[in-house]
């Protein structure tokens, strides 16, 4: 064991840490030395998603003494920018076991700190909190989600003021006040507890006006109140919500998944409670099958990246990966409000640098400004608070099943897309077709794009030093050729340049720096590839591209597009 490992050993043993983590720490020194060093190895850090890690005793597990020390160094933060002012926090969590424990601990650290907290009652989704943050004038605020990762993790995502995920310089500067603090001692969990307000219904109402005035065609939805709808929140949050805003918006059949509608932090039903996961989304695409549905949705246990499954021109039920839903929702957004004359000269759109660039096509061709982003949506809202004032924002997303409609949150959002994605549906069955043949007609209009996602896992300390290996042979010895086409381009995110390998020609990335590698080919394909910010995972993104004539066509060159990326896969030998 080394020396920073026994160091963060020792301290847990000496201090004041409670007698049951301790002989949790006993235990493992005697029966699994591995775990126990996999579980104080390092301190946790935030990435694009914040905190976030398998709950258990250690450095670098999710647990009372870290979430903590994490708000602890978040409140230090907080007085040191706003000094003697007020300062608002809102906190809020999902459905994972402790979720609540850990919320609560943030309010009562919070509070302790001179802070005034706002509680949510119980679990709520993930861009409610948001919502609240802005609608409070709140400072900031935090959710304890793991998102979508399986159920023995669970996490914490910090907001700033504006409703949106810590950016630099605020992500690092608090994490320098965490690392600051030399003892468990240091943090104050309790002495706060009348600064606590609990909050419930009053924003739930808000919430659900706000979304409710996203609706683009109310009249549609009217003619077509019936469309049938199952609805699965797989076992979280969005049950709280989804039923409510449907509703709200005129929907008068819908069918919640039964067997998922109970939010439970052991998941029961499914490995990942992912709706980007075919078999998280399993017995939502048995229930649509049996009742004929027109429409299946998912949202994850914080509800903020949603799914939907719809059936293909041959009546066969399929589920949309996120780059297709994402292309259908901003599409909608352009098309239907440039068709009731809601459009501005000055309206854009925002999308992630791994999100299909056939959105930048759609936004080209409609005159409308298209930017790309980082991956995570604090990247989406941090450009959206830069451009407020300016430019009108309409809709973002990116590939990894979220969107986020309109500007009253700032994050990804499951539960206005939940309803946005019902409303496409009704509008293109009120056209006499389905969202399927909307998708392929927009290839024929905007090109035929399709993409793909490989995620190779690689746990613990030496995964992690396995996935910064296959980075840097890829960034120090970049392949001349993928699958029989040339390499034209490399773009290094994390030192901000572009490169034609071709003339050697060479620019600057305009953007923050980032551990991406993509490749250029000659053929037009682009590969990405980029270490997950949440996940022990490095994450491969391959996009492809060609014409289609017309939508009879749409069989062959759908074969001979999946059959380049199996090929460029094989070549790269990823699997």
């Amino acid at each position: 064991m080394n020396a920073t490992i026994q160091a963060n050993v020792n301290e847990w043993l000496n201090g004041n840490y409670d007698q049951a983590a301790k002989d949790e720490i006993a235990r493992l020194q005697k029966d699994n030395p591995d775990e126990l060093a996999d579980a104080f190895y390092r301190n946790l850090e935030f990435g694009t998603g914040g905190l976030r890690g398998l709950m258990g005793i250690g450095t670098n597990r999710m647990n009372k003494y870290t979430v903590g020390l994490a708000t602890q160094g978040f409140a230090n933060y907080l007085r040191k920018t706003y000094g003697d002012a007020e300062i608002k926090m809102a906190i809020g969590h999902d459905s994972r076991n402790n979720s609540r424990f850990f919320a609560e601990t943030v309010a009562n650290v919070f509070a302790a700190n001179g802070i005034l907290v706002y509680l949510f009652e119980a679990l709520r989704p993930t861009p409610e909190l948001s919502f609240a943050i802005r609608q409070l004038g709140c400072k900031g605020g935090v959710i304890c989600t793991a998102s979508h990762n399986p159920k023995e993790y669970n996490g914490y995502k910090a907001y700033w003021n504006d409703g949106g995920q810590l950016v630099p310089p605020h992500d690092k500067n608090v994490i320098k006040e965490v690392e600051a603090i030399k003892s468990v001692d240091e943090v104050k969990f309790t002495g706060g507890e009348s600064r606590i307000t609990i909050i419930g219904k009053d924003i739930d109402n808000a919430y659900i006006n706000m979304v409710k005035g996203l609706s683009v065609y109310p009249e549609v939805i009217a003619k077509q109140h019936d469309l049938k709808i199952v609805y699965t929140p797989i076992h979280g949050t969005g049950i709280t919500l989804v039923p409510q805003v449907l509703q709200a918006y005129g929907f008068t059949n819908v069918h919640v998944v039964e067997e998922q509608s109970k939010p439970d932090g052991n998941f029961p039903t499914v490995v990942y409670p992912n709706p980007e996961e075919a078999e998280a989304m399993s017995i939502g695409l048995n229930k649509a099958k049996a009742l004929d549905a027109d429409i299946l949705v998912g949202t994850d246990p914080d509800a903020d990246r949603v799914g939907i499954g719809v059936k293909n021109l041959k009546g066969e039920w399929v589920l949309m990966n996120g780059n297709q839903t994402a292309v259908l929702a901003f599409a909608y957004m352009i098309e239907a409000r440039k068709k009731k004359g809601l459009a501005q000269p000055n309206d854009m759109v925002i999308k992630t640098i791994v999100t299909s660039e056939m959105i930048d096509a759609v936004a080209k061709q409609n005159n409308i400004a298209c930017y790309n982003v980082l991956t995570g949506f604090k990247w989406i809202a941090e450009l959206l608070k830069e451009k407020e004032g300016k430019e009108n924002y309409v809709i973002g997303g990116e590939e990894s099943f979220g969107l986020m409609v309109g500007d009253q949150v700032r994050d990804k959002d499951a539960v206005s897309a939940a309803a946005l994605l019902c409303e496409m549906a009704a509008y293109e069955k009120e056209q006499g077709r389905s969202l399927y043949a909307k998708l392929i007609d927009l290839y024929v209009q905007y090109g035929f794009y399709l993409e793909q996602l490989i995620s190779i896992t690689k746990k613990g300390m030496r995964g992690q030093e396995e996935i910064a290996e296959m980075m840097q042979g890829y960034r120090s010895n970049p392949p001349a050729t993928i699958n029989g086409s040339a390499v034209v381009e490399l773009l290094d995110y994390e030192l901000q340049t572009g490169k034609n390998l071709k003339t050697g020609e060479s620019w600057s990335i305009q953007l923050p720096k980032s551990n991406v590698l993509q490749f250029i080919l000659e053929d037009g394909t682009k590969i990405s590839a980029r270490p997950s910010g949440t996940e022990p995972k490095i994450k491969f993104y391959f996009s492809v591209n060609t014409k289609l004539p017309d939508a009879a066509a749409f069989d062959a060159p759908l074969a001979s597009l999946e059959g380049r990326i199996k090929s460029i896969i094989a070549d790269m030998k990823l699997k």
